[in-house]
Protein backbone atom coordinates (compact mmCIF):
# COMPACT_ATOMS: atom_id res chain seq x y z
CA UNK A 1 0.00 0.00 0.00
CA UNK A 2 1.16 3.75 -1.00
CA UNK A 3 2.74 5.02 2.03
CA UNK A 4 1.60 8.53 0.57
CA UNK A 5 -0.67 10.17 -2.19
CA UNK A 6 0.83 12.12 -4.24
CA UNK A 7 -0.98 11.20 -8.05
CA UNK A 8 -4.56 10.26 -8.11
CA UNK A 9 -5.99 9.17 -11.25
CA UNK A 10 -9.57 9.92 -12.05
CA UNK A 11 -11.17 7.55 -15.07
CA UNK A 12 -14.12 9.65 -16.41
CA UNK A 13 -13.90 13.65 -17.02
CA UNK A 14 -18.02 14.25 -17.30
CA UNK A 15 -19.51 16.64 -14.82
CA UNK A 16 -19.07 14.69 -11.62
CA UNK A 17 -14.96 13.33 -12.64
CA UNK A 18 -13.72 16.70 -13.83
CA UNK A 19 -15.14 17.97 -10.54
CA UNK A 20 -13.17 15.30 -8.53
CA UNK A 21 -10.14 16.45 -10.56
CA UNK A 22 -10.59 19.69 -10.05
CA UNK A 23 -10.35 19.12 -6.04
CA UNK A 24 -7.50 17.26 -6.28
CA UNK A 25 -5.73 19.22 -8.28
CA UNK A 26 -6.86 22.49 -5.84
CA UNK A 27 -5.35 20.37 -2.80
CA UNK A 28 -1.73 20.43 -4.24
CA UNK A 29 -1.91 16.68 -6.25
CA UNK A 30 -0.72 16.16 -9.28
CA UNK A 31 -3.76 14.07 -11.46
CA UNK A 32 -3.97 11.94 -14.21
CA UNK A 33 -7.25 12.10 -16.20
CA UNK A 34 -7.91 9.66 -18.40
CA UNK A 35 -11.26 9.75 -20.95
CA UNK A 36 -12.23 7.12 -23.51
CA UNK A 37 -11.47 8.93 -26.71
CA UNK A 38 -9.95 12.64 -27.70
CA UNK A 39 -13.78 14.27 -27.83
CA UNK A 40 -15.09 12.94 -24.13
CA UNK A 41 -11.51 14.46 -23.55
CA UNK A 42 -11.91 17.67 -24.85
CA UNK A 43 -15.13 17.94 -23.12
CA UNK A 44 -13.19 17.14 -19.93
CA UNK A 45 -10.88 19.67 -20.37
CA UNK A 46 -13.78 22.09 -21.30
CA UNK A 47 -15.53 20.99 -18.04
CA UNK A 48 -12.47 21.81 -16.18
CA UNK A 49 -11.99 25.20 -17.40
CA UNK A 50 -15.38 26.34 -17.52
CA UNK A 51 -15.80 25.28 -13.35
CA UNK A 52 -12.34 27.14 -12.40
CA UNK A 53 -13.26 30.03 -14.32
CA UNK A 54 -16.33 30.56 -12.88
CA UNK A 55 -14.54 30.32 -9.52
CA UNK A 56 -12.13 33.28 -11.20
CA UNK A 57 -14.87 35.04 -12.54
CA UNK A 58 -16.25 35.29 -8.49
CA UNK A 59 -12.83 36.29 -7.21
CA UNK A 60 -12.39 32.61 -5.49
CA UNK A 61 -9.36 31.86 -7.49
CA UNK A 62 -6.75 34.40 -9.28
CA UNK A 63 -5.78 33.42 -12.92
CA UNK A 64 -2.39 32.56 -11.40
CA UNK A 65 -4.52 30.20 -9.24
CA UNK A 66 -6.21 28.74 -12.21
CA UNK A 67 -3.41 28.02 -13.92
CA UNK A 68 -1.65 26.20 -11.42
CA UNK A 69 -4.62 23.95 -11.40
CA UNK A 70 -4.76 23.21 -14.54
CA UNK A 71 -0.97 22.23 -15.09
CA UNK A 72 -1.39 19.75 -12.32
CA UNK A 73 -3.88 17.81 -14.32
CA UNK A 74 -2.39 15.83 -17.15
CA UNK A 75 -5.04 14.55 -19.89
CA UNK A 76 -4.88 11.17 -21.29
CA UNK A 77 -6.51 8.81 -23.47
CA UNK A 78 -4.45 6.00 -22.14
CA UNK A 79 -5.09 3.92 -18.79
CA UNK A 80 -1.57 3.35 -19.48
CA UNK A 81 -1.04 6.72 -18.15
CA UNK A 82 -1.91 5.66 -14.66
CA UNK A 83 0.24 3.29 -14.24
CA UNK A 84 2.21 5.18 -11.74
CA UNK A 85 -0.78 6.13 -9.76
CA UNK A 86 -0.89 5.90 -5.70
CA UNK A 87 -5.07 5.78 -6.09
CA UNK A 88 -7.64 5.64 -8.94
CA UNK A 89 -10.88 6.94 -8.74
CA UNK A 90 -13.19 5.66 -11.49
CA UNK A 91 -15.88 8.23 -12.14
CA UNK A 92 -17.73 6.42 -15.40
CA UNK A 93 -21.56 6.76 -16.06
CA UNK A 94 -24.09 4.25 -13.34
CA UNK A 95 -23.49 1.24 -15.16
CA UNK A 96 -22.16 -1.80 -13.66
CA UNK A 97 -20.72 -3.73 -16.83
CA UNK A 98 -19.24 -0.58 -17.70
CA UNK A 99 -17.54 -0.03 -13.68
CA UNK A 100 -16.57 -3.59 -14.39
CA UNK A 101 -14.56 -3.42 -17.46
CA UNK A 102 -13.07 -0.01 -16.42
CA UNK A 103 -11.65 -2.07 -13.05
CA UNK A 104 -10.37 -5.20 -14.94
CA UNK A 105 -8.44 -2.60 -16.86
CA UNK A 106 -6.87 -0.73 -13.81
CA UNK A 107 -6.56 -3.96 -12.71
CA UNK A 108 -3.37 -4.57 -15.42
CA UNK A 109 -2.13 -1.04 -15.48
CA UNK A 110 -1.66 0.18 -12.10
CA UNK A 111 0.79 -0.47 -9.78
CA UNK A 112 0.13 -3.88 -7.33
CA UNK A 113 -0.29 -1.13 -4.50
CA UNK A 114 -2.34 1.71 -5.70
CA UNK A 115 -5.96 1.48 -4.02
CA UNK A 116 -8.62 1.75 -6.29
CA UNK A 117 -11.90 3.47 -5.96
CA UNK A 118 -15.30 4.07 -7.68
CA UNK A 119 -17.11 6.79 -7.46
CA UNK A 120 -20.65 4.95 -7.75
CA UNK A 121 -23.87 6.48 -5.80
CA UNK A 122 -25.66 3.28 -5.88
CA UNK A 123 -24.23 0.24 -7.16
CA UNK A 124 -22.57 -2.87 -5.05
CA UNK A 125 -18.73 -1.32 -4.56
CA UNK A 126 -18.13 -5.52 -3.74
CA UNK A 127 -19.46 -6.56 -7.37
CA UNK A 128 -17.37 -3.87 -8.46
CA UNK A 129 -14.18 -5.03 -6.79
CA UNK A 130 -14.62 -8.49 -7.52
CA UNK A 131 -13.95 -8.18 -10.95
CA UNK A 132 -10.21 -7.17 -10.04
CA UNK A 133 -7.76 -9.97 -8.55
CA UNK A 134 -6.73 -6.77 -5.53
CA UNK A 135 -10.90 -6.64 -4.40
CA UNK A 136 -9.15 -5.98 -0.51
CA UNK A 137 -7.65 -2.71 -2.46
CA UNK A 138 -11.20 -1.49 -4.18
CA UNK A 139 -12.86 1.15 -1.52
CA UNK A 140 -15.87 3.53 -2.51
CA UNK A 141 -15.70 6.91 -2.75
CA UNK A 142 -19.04 8.96 -3.53
CA UNK A 143 -18.44 12.51 -3.86
CA UNK A 144 -21.56 14.67 -4.19
CA UNK A 145 -22.57 16.88 -7.21
CA UNK A 146 -21.06 19.67 -7.86
CA UNK A 147 -17.42 18.41 -5.88
CA UNK A 148 -16.08 21.44 -5.62
CA UNK A 149 -18.77 23.18 -3.94
CA UNK A 150 -20.59 19.57 -1.98
CA UNK A 151 -18.59 19.09 1.49
CA UNK A 152 -19.99 15.35 1.53
CA UNK A 153 -18.07 12.31 0.73
CA UNK A 154 -19.04 8.84 1.49
CA UNK A 155 -16.30 6.29 2.16
CA UNK A 156 -17.69 2.59 1.34
CA UNK A 157 -16.03 -0.44 2.73
CA UNK A 158 -16.85 -3.98 1.50
CA UNK A 159 -16.13 -7.09 3.75
CA UNK A 160 -13.00 -7.53 1.73
CA UNK A 161 -11.63 -4.02 2.18
CA UNK A 162 -8.09 -4.19 4.17
CA UNK A 163 -7.80 -1.11 6.68
CA UNK A 164 -4.80 0.04 5.29
CA UNK A 165 -7.07 0.73 1.95
CA UNK A 166 -9.77 2.33 4.06
CA UNK A 167 -7.39 4.43 5.26
CA UNK A 168 -5.83 6.13 2.15
CA UNK A 169 -8.92 7.29 1.13
CA UNK A 170 -10.01 8.47 4.52
CA UNK A 171 -6.52 10.49 4.83
CA UNK A 172 -7.46 11.89 1.35
CA UNK A 173 -10.86 13.11 2.25
CA UNK A 174 -9.48 14.77 5.13
CA UNK A 175 -7.08 16.26 3.26
CA UNK A 176 -9.38 17.91 0.73
CA UNK A 177 -11.25 19.39 3.49
CA UNK A 178 -14.84 17.12 3.36
CA UNK A 179 -16.38 15.82 5.43
CA UNK A 180 -16.15 12.35 5.25
CA UNK A 181 -18.68 9.20 6.51
CA UNK A 182 -17.49 5.96 6.57
CA UNK A 183 -20.13 3.04 5.97
CA UNK A 184 -20.90 -0.37 5.00
CA UNK A 185 -21.51 -1.82 1.09
CA UNK A 186 -25.64 -0.87 0.89
CA UNK A 187 -27.23 0.38 -1.82
CA UNK A 188 -27.62 3.59 -1.60
CA UNK A 189 -25.33 4.07 1.20
CA UNK A 190 -26.57 6.99 3.56
CA UNK A 191 -27.71 9.85 1.64
CA UNK A 192 -29.22 8.63 -1.34
CA UNK A 193 -30.67 5.93 0.56
CA UNK A 194 -32.91 8.33 2.86
CA UNK A 195 -33.28 11.22 0.03
CA UNK A 196 -34.39 8.68 -3.35
CA UNK A 197 -37.29 7.22 -0.79
CA UNK A 198 -38.50 10.67 -0.18
CA UNK A 199 -37.96 11.48 -3.89
CA UNK A 200 -39.93 8.36 -5.48
CA UNK A 201 -42.74 8.84 -2.99
CA UNK A 202 -42.87 12.46 -4.15
CA UNK A 203 -42.97 11.59 -7.45
CA UNK A 204 -45.76 8.98 -6.46
CA UNK A 205 -48.03 11.11 -4.84
CA UNK A 206 -47.85 13.31 -8.49
CA UNK A 207 -48.62 10.36 -10.64
CA UNK A 208 -51.84 9.33 -8.21
CA UNK A 209 -52.99 12.96 -8.56
CA UNK A 210 -52.77 13.82 -4.69
CA UNK A 211 -51.34 17.33 -5.46
CA UNK A 212 -50.41 19.21 -8.03
CA UNK A 213 -46.29 19.15 -8.55
CA UNK A 214 -46.30 22.74 -8.05
CA UNK A 215 -48.12 22.17 -4.75
CA UNK A 216 -45.49 19.25 -3.68
CA UNK A 217 -42.51 21.53 -4.42
CA UNK A 218 -43.50 24.56 -2.76
CA UNK A 219 -44.91 22.66 0.31
CA UNK A 220 -41.34 21.14 1.23
CA UNK A 221 -39.81 23.75 0.20
CA UNK A 222 -41.13 25.50 2.96
CA UNK A 223 -40.35 23.44 5.33
CA UNK A 224 -36.47 24.60 4.97
CA UNK A 225 -35.54 22.47 1.94
CA UNK A 226 -33.11 24.44 -0.85
CA UNK A 227 -35.71 23.09 -3.76
CA UNK A 228 -38.80 20.74 -3.72
CA UNK A 229 -38.17 16.63 -4.52
CA UNK A 230 -39.75 16.84 -8.15
CA UNK A 231 -37.48 20.23 -8.78
CA UNK A 232 -34.33 18.10 -7.51
CA UNK A 233 -35.35 15.21 -9.43
CA UNK A 234 -35.68 17.40 -12.94
CA UNK A 235 -32.14 18.66 -11.62
CA UNK A 236 -30.26 15.27 -10.90
CA UNK A 237 -32.14 14.02 -14.02
CA UNK A 238 -35.07 11.48 -14.14
CA UNK A 239 -32.84 8.36 -15.49
CA UNK A 240 -30.00 8.62 -13.02
CA UNK A 241 -33.16 9.02 -10.86
CA UNK A 242 -34.66 5.88 -12.21
CA UNK A 243 -30.97 4.01 -11.86
CA UNK A 244 -30.67 4.62 -7.99
CA UNK A 245 -33.95 3.57 -7.16
CA UNK A 246 -34.25 0.56 -9.12
CA UNK A 247 -30.55 -0.36 -7.34
CA UNK A 248 -31.78 0.34 -3.94
CA UNK A 249 -35.25 -1.80 -4.71
CA UNK A 250 -33.04 -4.84 -6.12
CA UNK A 251 -31.30 -5.01 -2.63
CA UNK A 252 -34.00 -3.72 -0.11
CA UNK A 253 -37.55 -4.80 -2.19
CA UNK A 254 -38.82 -2.05 -0.67
CA UNK A 255 -41.79 -0.90 -2.45
CA UNK A 256 -41.29 2.80 -0.91
CA UNK A 257 -38.01 2.51 -3.88
CA UNK A 258 -40.10 0.74 -6.53
CA UNK A 259 -39.20 3.55 -9.15
CA UNK A 260 -42.83 5.38 -9.71
CA UNK A 261 -44.59 4.70 -12.72
CA UNK A 262 -44.68 8.09 -14.07
CA UNK A 263 -40.43 8.10 -13.40
CA UNK A 264 -40.45 4.98 -16.16
CA UNK A 265 -42.45 6.74 -18.45
CA UNK A 266 -40.77 9.71 -18.25
CA UNK A 267 -37.06 8.29 -18.68
CA UNK A 268 -39.02 5.73 -22.38
CA UNK A 269 -39.86 9.24 -23.09
CA UNK A 270 -36.79 10.85 -23.01
CA UNK A 271 -38.36 13.74 -20.94
CA UNK A 272 -34.80 13.42 -18.36
CA UNK A 273 -35.33 16.55 -16.82
CA UNK A 274 -33.10 20.17 -16.82
CA UNK A 275 -30.61 18.29 -19.50
CA UNK A 276 -33.15 17.56 -21.77
CA UNK A 277 -35.27 20.48 -21.19
CA UNK A 278 -38.02 19.03 -19.86
CA UNK A 279 -38.96 16.52 -17.04
CA UNK A 280 -41.45 17.41 -14.34
CA UNK A 281 -41.21 20.85 -15.49
CA UNK A 282 -40.61 22.54 -18.85
CA UNK A 283 -37.14 24.54 -19.03
CA UNK A 284 -38.18 26.46 -22.32
CA UNK A 285 -40.19 29.11 -20.35
CA UNK A 286 -39.75 31.30 -17.03
CA UNK A 287 -42.35 28.89 -14.87
CA UNK A 288 -43.51 30.66 -11.77
CA UNK A 289 -47.00 29.49 -12.23
CA UNK A 290 -47.84 28.77 -9.10
CA UNK A 291 -46.27 32.44 -8.03
CA UNK A 292 -48.40 33.71 -9.86
CA UNK A 293 -51.82 32.01 -9.01
CA UNK A 294 -51.12 32.78 -5.62
CA UNK A 295 -50.59 36.45 -6.49
CA UNK A 296 -53.39 36.11 -8.42
CA UNK A 297 -55.16 34.59 -5.73
CA UNK A 298 -54.01 37.80 -3.20
CA UNK A 299 -55.19 40.34 -5.22
CA UNK A 300 -58.59 39.15 -5.75
CA UNK A 301 -58.94 39.47 -1.98
CA UNK A 302 -57.36 42.89 -1.82
CA UNK A 303 -59.43 44.96 0.71
CA UNK A 304 -62.06 41.96 1.44
CA UNK A 305 -63.15 41.82 4.60
CA UNK A 306 -62.60 38.61 5.94
CA UNK A 307 -63.99 37.05 9.44
CA UNK A 308 -62.26 34.36 10.99
CA UNK A 309 -63.54 32.26 13.99
CA UNK A 310 -61.46 29.76 16.18
CA UNK A 311 -62.39 26.94 18.57
CA UNK A 312 -59.38 26.04 20.49
CA UNK A 313 -57.12 27.32 23.26
CA UNK A 314 -54.16 25.30 23.00
CA UNK A 315 -50.91 26.49 21.34
CA UNK A 316 -52.05 25.87 17.94
CA UNK A 317 -55.08 27.88 18.71
CA UNK A 318 -52.99 30.95 19.71
CA UNK A 319 -50.80 30.60 16.97
CA UNK A 320 -53.60 31.02 14.60
CA UNK A 321 -55.40 33.89 16.26
CA UNK A 322 -52.65 35.21 16.53
CA UNK A 323 -51.36 35.50 12.93
CA UNK A 324 -55.08 35.99 11.53
CA UNK A 325 -55.36 39.42 13.67
CA UNK A 326 -51.66 40.41 12.57
CA UNK A 327 -52.78 39.98 8.81
CA UNK A 328 -55.74 42.40 9.50
CA UNK A 329 -59.00 39.97 10.12
CA UNK A 330 -61.71 40.09 12.16
CA UNK A 331 -61.18 37.24 14.49
CA UNK A 332 -63.56 35.76 17.53
CA UNK A 333 -62.37 32.61 19.53
CA UNK A 334 -64.36 30.35 21.47
CA UNK A 335 -62.84 28.29 24.42
CA UNK A 336 -64.31 25.55 26.52
CA UNK A 337 -64.30 27.89 29.66
CA UNK A 338 -63.62 31.03 30.65
CA UNK A 339 -60.14 30.66 32.25
CA UNK A 340 -58.99 28.82 29.10
CA UNK A 341 -60.26 32.19 27.56
CA UNK A 342 -58.42 34.20 29.88
CA UNK A 343 -55.76 32.38 29.44
CA UNK A 344 -55.92 33.05 25.33
CA UNK A 345 -56.01 36.27 26.02
CA UNK A 346 -53.10 36.83 28.11
CA UNK A 347 -51.11 34.66 26.11
CA UNK A 348 -51.63 36.75 22.98
CA UNK A 349 -51.32 40.55 24.62
CA UNK A 350 -53.70 42.13 22.47
CA UNK A 351 -57.25 42.49 22.37
CA UNK A 352 -59.94 40.00 20.85
CA UNK A 353 -63.29 39.35 21.05
CA UNK A 354 -63.57 35.62 22.50
CA UNK A 355 -65.81 33.63 25.01
CA UNK A 356 -67.27 30.45 25.92
CA UNK A 357 -70.04 30.17 23.38
CA UNK A 358 -70.65 28.58 19.96
CA UNK A 359 -72.71 31.79 18.63
CA UNK A 360 -69.64 33.78 18.05
CA UNK A 361 -68.37 32.62 15.10
CA UNK A 362 -72.62 33.03 13.68
CA UNK A 363 -70.90 35.18 11.16
CA UNK A 364 -67.46 34.07 10.45
CA UNK A 365 -66.33 33.57 6.62
CA UNK A 366 -63.92 30.99 8.12
CA UNK A 367 -64.47 28.77 11.25
CA UNK A 368 -61.51 26.72 11.81
CA UNK A 369 -61.14 24.45 14.66
CA UNK A 370 -58.03 23.95 16.48
CA UNK A 371 -58.81 21.75 19.73
CA UNK A 372 -56.91 18.37 20.89
CA UNK A 373 -56.49 15.30 18.44
CA UNK A 374 -59.42 13.44 19.55
CA UNK A 375 -61.96 12.55 16.43
CA UNK A 376 -64.93 12.17 18.20
CA UNK A 377 -64.30 15.47 20.51
CA UNK A 378 -64.05 17.23 17.10
CA UNK A 379 -66.88 15.41 15.62
CA UNK A 380 -69.32 17.03 18.16
CA UNK A 381 -67.81 20.06 17.93
CA UNK A 382 -68.39 20.07 13.98
CA UNK A 383 -72.09 19.03 14.65
CA UNK A 384 -72.67 21.56 16.98
CA UNK A 385 -70.68 24.56 14.55
CA UNK A 386 -72.81 23.10 11.76
CA UNK A 387 -76.19 24.44 13.84
CA UNK A 388 -74.57 28.04 14.43
CA UNK A 389 -72.47 28.91 11.22
CA UNK A 390 -73.92 30.88 8.62
CA UNK A 391 -74.40 29.28 5.08
CA UNK A 392 -71.20 29.31 2.56
CA UNK A 393 -68.91 29.07 5.42
CA UNK A 394 -65.99 27.61 4.93
CA UNK A 395 -65.20 24.82 8.25
CA UNK A 396 -61.75 23.90 8.65
CA UNK A 397 -60.43 20.90 10.80
CA UNK A 398 -56.97 20.82 11.76
CA UNK A 399 -57.33 16.91 12.42
CA UNK A 400 -54.19 14.74 11.66
CA UNK A 401 -54.59 11.22 13.14
CA UNK A 402 -58.28 10.64 10.94
CA UNK A 403 -59.61 11.44 7.58
CA UNK A 404 -60.84 14.77 7.46
CA UNK A 405 -64.28 13.21 5.95
CA UNK A 406 -65.34 11.55 9.41
CA UNK A 407 -64.87 14.68 11.20
CA UNK A 408 -67.22 16.27 8.01
CA UNK A 409 -69.80 13.81 7.79
CA UNK A 410 -70.73 15.00 11.00
CA UNK A 411 -72.14 18.04 9.61
CA UNK A 412 -75.12 18.66 7.61
CA UNK A 413 -72.62 20.62 4.96
CA UNK A 414 -69.59 18.21 4.10
CA UNK A 415 -69.24 20.13 1.11
CA UNK A 416 -68.44 22.51 3.01
CA UNK A 417 -65.70 21.50 5.04
CA UNK A 418 -61.81 21.01 4.55
CA UNK A 419 -58.76 19.65 6.43
CA UNK A 420 -56.12 22.38 7.00
CA UNK A 421 -53.00 21.62 8.63
CA UNK A 422 -50.13 24.28 9.94
CA UNK A 423 -46.52 22.33 9.77
CA UNK A 424 -44.97 25.08 11.21
CA UNK A 425 -48.13 27.02 13.15
CA UNK A 426 -45.35 30.54 13.09
CA UNK A 427 -44.82 29.86 9.61
CA UNK A 428 -46.23 30.86 6.15
CA UNK A 429 -47.42 26.99 4.64
CA UNK A 430 -50.91 25.68 4.88
CA UNK A 431 -52.21 22.53 3.76
CA UNK A 432 -55.55 22.47 2.37
CA UNK A 433 -57.03 18.65 2.05
CA UNK A 434 -60.22 18.33 0.15
CA UNK A 435 -62.53 15.54 0.97
CA UNK A 436 -64.22 13.62 -2.10
CA UNK A 437 -66.99 15.39 -1.38
CA UNK A 438 -65.95 18.62 -0.32
CA UNK A 439 -66.67 21.33 -3.07
CA UNK A 440 -64.36 22.71 -5.41
CA UNK A 441 -65.57 26.34 -4.96
CA UNK A 442 -65.11 25.89 -1.66
CA UNK A 443 -61.36 24.07 -1.63
CA UNK A 444 -60.73 27.47 -3.73
CA UNK A 445 -62.02 29.73 -1.94
CA UNK A 446 -60.42 28.48 1.76
CA UNK A 447 -57.08 28.99 -0.38
CA UNK A 448 -58.02 32.57 -0.56
CA UNK A 449 -58.65 32.92 2.57
CA UNK A 450 -55.46 31.81 3.62
CA UNK A 451 -53.86 34.01 1.32
CA UNK A 452 -55.53 36.96 2.24
CA UNK A 453 -54.46 36.04 5.75
CA UNK A 454 -50.38 36.01 4.56
CA UNK A 455 -50.48 32.07 4.39
CA UNK A 456 -49.23 29.88 1.38
CA UNK A 457 -52.09 27.52 0.38
CA UNK A 458 -51.11 24.41 -1.17
CA UNK A 459 -54.08 21.76 -1.85
CA UNK A 460 -54.07 17.82 -1.39
CA UNK A 461 -56.55 15.04 -1.38
CA UNK A 462 -57.89 14.10 2.20
CA UNK A 463 -54.56 11.38 2.81
CA UNK A 464 -52.78 10.75 6.01
CA UNK A 465 -50.32 13.16 6.38
CA UNK A 466 -50.89 15.79 3.66
CA UNK A 467 -48.47 16.70 1.38
CA UNK A 468 -45.74 17.44 3.85
CA UNK A 469 -45.73 14.82 6.98
CA UNK A 470 -46.31 12.12 4.27
CA UNK A 471 -43.40 12.65 2.80
CA UNK A 472 -40.69 14.09 5.63
CA UNK A 473 -41.67 11.51 8.34
CA UNK A 474 -41.02 8.52 6.17
CA UNK A 475 -38.08 9.92 5.65
CA UNK A 476 -36.96 10.21 9.37
CA UNK A 477 -38.50 6.99 9.93
CA UNK A 478 -36.21 5.39 7.93
CA UNK A 479 -32.91 7.37 9.13
CA UNK A 480 -34.24 5.94 12.52
CA UNK A 481 -34.12 2.09 10.55
CA UNK A 482 -30.48 3.35 9.35
CA UNK A 483 -29.82 4.06 13.27
CA UNK A 484 -31.23 1.07 14.89
CA UNK A 485 -29.57 -0.86 12.87
CA UNK A 486 -26.28 -0.12 13.40
CA UNK A 487 -25.39 0.93 9.46
CA UNK A 488 -24.55 4.89 10.75
CA UNK A 489 -24.37 6.39 13.81
CA UNK A 490 -26.60 9.67 14.06
CA UNK A 491 -23.56 12.17 13.55
CA UNK A 492 -23.03 10.25 10.25
CA UNK A 493 -26.62 10.04 9.22
CA UNK A 494 -27.16 13.91 9.97
CA UNK A 495 -23.68 15.15 8.60
CA UNK A 496 -24.91 13.00 5.23
CA UNK A 497 -28.08 15.02 4.50
CA UNK A 498 -26.28 18.52 5.30
CA UNK A 499 -23.65 18.24 3.65
CA UNK A 500 -24.38 15.91 0.80
CA UNK A 501 -27.97 17.01 0.32
CA UNK A 502 -28.30 20.75 2.09
CA UNK A 503 -30.63 19.76 4.41
CA UNK A 504 -30.50 23.03 6.98
CA UNK A 505 -31.02 20.34 9.45
CA UNK A 506 -30.01 16.09 10.14
CA UNK A 507 -33.28 13.88 10.46
CA UNK A 508 -31.65 12.51 13.51
CA UNK A 509 -32.07 16.30 15.07
CA UNK A 510 -35.43 17.10 12.97
CA UNK A 511 -37.26 13.87 15.09
CA UNK A 512 -35.89 15.71 18.20
CA UNK A 513 -36.58 19.07 16.86
CA UNK A 514 -40.41 18.03 15.69
CA UNK A 515 -41.51 15.69 19.08
CA UNK A 516 -41.19 12.29 18.29
CA UNK A 517 -44.96 12.07 19.50
CA UNK A 518 -45.69 13.86 16.87
CA UNK A 519 -43.79 11.68 14.21
CA UNK A 520 -45.22 8.25 15.93
CA UNK A 521 -49.12 9.61 16.14
CA UNK A 522 -48.33 10.71 11.93
CA UNK A 523 -46.29 7.17 10.84
CA UNK A 524 -49.25 5.43 12.79
CA UNK A 525 -51.70 7.19 10.98
CA UNK A 526 -49.72 6.89 7.76
CA UNK A 527 -49.83 3.05 8.17
CA UNK A 528 -53.03 2.69 9.23
CA UNK A 529 -54.42 4.03 5.75
CA UNK A 530 -51.81 2.31 3.83
CA UNK A 531 -50.77 -0.54 5.71
CA UNK A 532 -47.74 -0.57 4.30
CA UNK A 533 -45.01 -1.77 6.55
CA UNK A 534 -42.47 0.81 5.74
CA UNK A 535 -44.88 3.33 7.48
CA UNK A 536 -44.69 1.31 10.77
CA UNK A 537 -43.19 3.63 13.39
CA UNK A 538 -38.89 2.29 13.83
CA UNK A 539 -39.07 -0.12 17.09
CA UNK A 540 -36.36 2.50 18.31
CA UNK A 541 -38.83 5.35 17.54
CA UNK A 542 -41.12 3.83 19.63
CA UNK A 543 -39.61 3.35 22.41
CA UNK A 544 -37.89 6.39 23.07
CA UNK A 545 -41.53 8.21 22.27
CA UNK A 546 -42.93 5.75 25.29
CA UNK A 547 -39.84 6.76 27.59
CA UNK A 548 -40.22 10.48 27.06
CA UNK A 549 -36.68 10.16 25.52
CA UNK A 550 -35.18 12.00 22.77
CA UNK A 551 -32.40 10.87 20.42
CA UNK A 552 -29.90 13.54 21.92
Amino acid sequence: MAASLNKVGVVGLGTMGAGIAEVLARSGLAVVGVEVGDEALQRGRGHLERSTGRAVKRGRLSAEEQQAILDRIELSTSFGALGDCDLVIEAVPERLGLKRRVFEQLDEVCRADAVLATNTSSLSVTEIAVSTSRPEQVVGVHFFNPAPVMRLVEIIHTVLTRPEALAVVQGLVERLGKVGVTVGDRAGFIANRLLFGYLNQAAAMYDSGHASREDIDAAMKATGLPMGPLTLMDLIGLDVSLEVCEAIYRETRDRRHAPAPILRQMVTAGLLGRKTGRGFYSYDAPAAAAEAAVASEAARNAGAPLRVGVVGSGPLAVALIGGCLRAGADVRFVAGDAEKADAVRTALEQPVEGGTELALLADCDLIIEAVAEDTSVKRSLFAAVDDVAKPGAVLATTTTTAPVIEVAAATDRPQDVIGLHLPDPAGELAEIAATVVTAPEVARRAAEYLTALGRRPVRCRDRAGYIVDALRVPYLNDAVRMLEAGYADADSIDAAMRYGCGYPIGPIADLDRLGLGHAVEALRALYTESREPAYAPAPLLEELFTAGRTFR
